[in-house]
């Protein structure tokens, strides 16, 4: 008889202010879908999704929270036993930027979060739900990077993408002509 191995379970806490695309992300990465309507999450949603890494396979539970301000109280408890917290901002709001330390800070209780994960040496890796760009990316380099998964640490990176941050000449001018995607 084959020894069955326990399904491993992963907590994600998706964090951000409001509209900044948490709902977007998990929609896109659970059903390949990207709705153009808002509609705000009320408190929390949970989704749970299986993933076969190469030898392993994981049970992802993911926990989109609001960003209204009305139920920040609550993130605390939504953030315990969680494996990883996924801090969302929106490219096109300098603010959700800025506001990302907040939520770093709001994750942060384990060794004060492991020196704000090493002064912000935080993983990064640039996503767009609405155009399905280095979603499941996203979602494999979380799980590759899970507890017991150091092994697989060395997956594949052909799908990924590096994003240079660094803003070209047709970005500066579209900020001067009002905004708009530079893209």
């Amino acid at each position: 008889m084959a020894v069955v191995s326990p399904l491993a379970k992963y907590k994600l806490v998706f964090l951000g202010d409001q509209s900044v695309g948490k709902t977007s992300i998990i929609t896109r990465f659970m059903y390949d879908k990207f709705d153009t309507t808002y509609q705000a999450t009320i408190g929390i949603d949970f989704l749970s999704k299986t993933m076969y890494l190469e030898d392993r396979t994981v049970r992802l539970q993911l926990w989109d929270t609001a960003g209204q301000e009305r139920f920040r109280s609550l993130i605390p408890s939504y953030i315990r036993d969680s494996s990883v917290a996924v801090i969302v901002y929106d490219v096109a709001n300098r603010q959700s930027f800025l506001n990302t330390s907040k939520w770093i800070e709001e994750a942060s209780f384990d060794e004060e979060g492991d020196g704000k994960a090493r002064e912000f040496g935080v993983m990064f890796i640039e996503t767009s739900a609405k155009a399905g760009f280095n979603i499941k990316p996203l979602f494999r380099k979380i799980a590759a990077a899970l507890p017991g998964m150091e092994t697989l640490s060395s997956t594949k990176q052909e799908d990924m993408v590096d994003v240079n941050l660094k803003p070209t000449s047709n970005a500066a001018n579209s900020e001067q002509q009002g905004g708009g995607c530079a893209c």
